[in-house]
C-alpha cells in the first residue's frame, strides 16, 4: 500500500520513510487550513480534503504542528507558522525573555484517512524557550532547547530522533503495522 504524504517538504517525507516500511509518495497539495486551536481539527480537515481532492484510492497523511509556549498560555500554537511569518521567532523569544517559566512544547498531529476513516497521532517534545542559539534547523528551532541544546544546534539526526513529528509518526507506524 501507498501512503501519500501531503506536504511540500521534502524534509518531512525523508522523516516518514524512517518509521513507515510502506511506500510513502510525496504529494504537493495545497489543502485549505481551517481556521482552529486544535491541531488534530486541523490535520483531520486537510487530510479529507487532499483525498478528495487528489482523486486517488491510496491514502493520505496529513500533518499539523505547533511551538506550545506556557508563560503565553499555549501561544503561539496552531498558529505557529502565521506567528513566525508576521511577528518573527525573535520576537516571541522576547516576549518570554523575562518570565520565570519557559517551559514550552512542540506538538504534532498526522492525520491519516482512506477515505472512511480519519485517525490522528500525536507526538510532543518537551523543552524550553531560550535565547536563540544554532545555525541549523528552521522556524522556531534556535529558541526551542530540549536536553541542553537547541533544535538548531543539534544534527538532522539528533533532532529527528526526538522529533515531535517522529514521536507522532512511531505511533502511527505502531497502528500501521497492527491493522
Amino acid at each position: 500500500m501507498t501512503i501519500r504524504f501531503v506536504t511540500s517538504n521534502e524534509g518531512k517525507v525523508r522523516e516518514a520513510r524512517e518509521y513507515l516500511t510502506d511506500d510513502v509518495e510525496q504529494i504537493d497539495y495545497d489543502y485549505t487550513e481551517i481556521q482552529s486551536d486544535d491541531l488534530a481539527e486541523i490535520a483531520v480537515a486537510g487530510a479529507k480534503e487532499a483525498f478528495e481532492e487528489t482523486g486517488r484510492d491510496d491514502p493520505v497523511l496529513v500533518d499539523d504542528a505547533g511551538l506550545f509556549v506556557d508563560a503565553l498560555g499555549g501561544f503561539p500554537g496552531p498558529y505557529s507558522s502565521y506567528a513566525e511569518d508576521t511577528v518573527g521567532v525573535e520576537r516571541v523569544w522576547n516576549l518570554v525573555e523575562q518570565e520565570e517559566n519557559r517551559r514550552a512544547k512542540f506538538r504534532c498531529v498526522v492525520a491519516y484517512y482512506d477515505g472512511d476513516e480519519a485517525r490522528t497521532f500525536e507526538g510532543a517534545v518537551p523543552g524550553r524557550i531560550v535565547a536563540p542559539r544554532g545555525d541549523g534547523g528552521f522556524g522556531y528551532d534556535p529558541i526551542f532547547e530540549h536536553e541542553g541544546a537547541t533544535m538548531a544546534e543539534m544534527s538532522t539526526e539528533r533532532k529527528n530522533a526526538v522529533s515531535h513529528r517522529g514521536r507522532a509518526l512511531a505511533k502511527f507506524a505502531d497502528w500501521l503495522a497492527e491493522n
